[in-house]
């Protein structure tokens, strides 16, 4: 491999003389002796291009690759569109940074904006602000914005994803504050032991629509409860399936969060994924992050600003609430463009093929002899109840289909379906399933 020093033998001399030092050991002369490096790594021989290539695309066949994707819980297999893939990776969008000079980054500042403005349309919320790390991080955000002197704990229904329940715990601990788990009852939330849980030192309630099951819960009732305590409500939300159910908005929480992944992001070995959060104009300053506005210049033009910002390097450190990066940023623009892509329409489309061939699958490893184990509505995830679990894997990934997730009880699968996945797949799927239950 080539020398990565941009500088000439004869312009380091140059500069060496400047500083008034005759060799580069000097410039490390307050470095002990007994630690400097004095002969060369025992390193192999660097490999040219052609090579590197030849060795990457060796350990890359290591790798299986599954034609169809059965498998979802909390990362899902969408179709990308083309051009969502493409306008990211032009390099003013992936080697853009931080915004901070407003009047340099219009074209940055825009995309957020028009991402705010978008997931706001989503979710029936007044704001949002510029993503956070992942829809697990989110979550732990949104509790640190219910909380205030007196009412410090937190409660968290069990049928949330469990990534996402530690989460919030960690970021609990670190605050000094309680989170108490809300127990499941048939696959969804026990409404009754919710209404028993609240407390005059109840901050906020987390559950997740659907939930991690797959199951709609009770949104509205759960809802309503919080609000009768006093507490405030957040719900976790998978964002295609908003384009077809009933919003946070329209139900009345008062902080909306999920995973981003699905808008257009690849599955990418887990990441990075980016959390969206909402929220209402009531607690529009208890938001994490950025939140872009519009605005106009000196000359009456359109112009773009960060109107808030709740982050490290903008604040005293210890107000601070938020240390989002960049990188969010580019991940919230491939978002905003494939739901700007996919328009409402599109998005519907795909949330009701998901949900119809879901229904489809259920209902054939029904017929293969996979027992429901939960009979309340799904969106595009379902538990079904069977023995040879792992056979029936095994099976399927030798067919190129990557099944459903194992859960821990050791006879549940937690199988899930995109639009990606056609009739004759699913139809491969239950017959491969009924094989090995026969």
């Amino acid at each position: 491999m080539s020398s990565y020093i941009p500088s000439s033998e004869a312009e380091r001399r140059e500069m060496l003389e400047a500083l008034g030092l005759k060799d580069v050991g000097e410039l490390y002369r307050d470095v002990p002796e007994s630690v400097r490096l004095q002969k060369p790594l025992d390193l192999p021989e660097g490999l040219s291009e052609m090579e590197v290539r030849k060795a990457l695309e060796d350990m890359a066949k290591l790798n299986r690759n599954y034609q169809t994707i059965l498998r979802g819980a909390g990362a899902y297999d969408h179709y990308i569109p083309s051009i969502v893939r493409y306008i990211p990776a032009k390099e003013e969008f992936l080697t853009a940074y931080t915004p901070y000079q407003a009047e340099m980054s219009q074209g940055l500042l825009q995309s957020i904006f028009e991402y705010q403005t978008m997931i706001c349309e989503l979710t029936g919320m007044d704001v949002s602000n510029a993503s956070v790390y992942d829809g697990a991080s989110a979550a732990a955000e949104a509790a640190a914005m219910c909380r205030d002197r007196k009412r410090s704990v937190t409660l968290i229904s069990g049928a949330v994803h469990p990534d996402t329940i530690n989460t919030v715990r960690t970021y609990c601990y670190g605050a000094g504050t309680e989170l108490k788990v809300v127990p499941v009852k048939d696959g969804k939330t026990d409404f009754q032991a919710l209404k028993e849980m609240l407390a005059a030192d109840t901050a906020g309630f987390i559950f997740q629509q659907p939930n991690f099951y797959g199951l709609f819960e009770d949104a509205e009732e759960m809802i309503a409860a919080v609000h009768e305590a006093g507490a405030m409500a957040v719900m976790s939300c998978n964002p295609i399936a908003l384009s077809i159910m009933k919003t946070p908005g329209e139900l009345g929480a008062d902080i909306a969060v999920g995973e981003g992944q699905p808008l257009g992001l690849p599955l990418a070995y887990g990441g990075p994924y980016l959390g969206f959060m909402a929220t209402t104009g009531k607690y529009m300053r208890r938001l994490p992050g950025r939140i872009v506005g519009e605005t106009v210049d000196s000359r009456g033009g359109r112009a773009y600003v960060l109107s808030l910002q709740a982050r490290e390097q903008h604040i005293r450190r210890e107000k601070a609430s938020s240390n989002i990066c960049s990188n969010e940023a580019l991940c919230a623009l491939t978002a905003g463009l494939y739901m700007a892509v996919m328009g409402p329409d599109g998005m519907a489309e795909t949330a009701r093929q998901c949900m119809a061939k879901a229904h489809y699958l259920a209902a054939k490893l029904e017929e293969a002899g996979c027992r429901p184990e939960y009979s309340g509505e799904f969106f595009h995830e379902f538990v079904t109840r069977q023995k040879n679990v792992r056979e029936i894997l095994d099976a399927l990934a030798d067919k190129g289909i990557l099944g459903g997730l194992p859960l821990e009880d050791g006879e549940c699968i937690l199988w899930c379906v995109t639009e990606k996945a056609s009739k004759e797949t699913l139809d491969k799927t239950a017959e491969i399933v009924k094989e090995v239950l026969a």
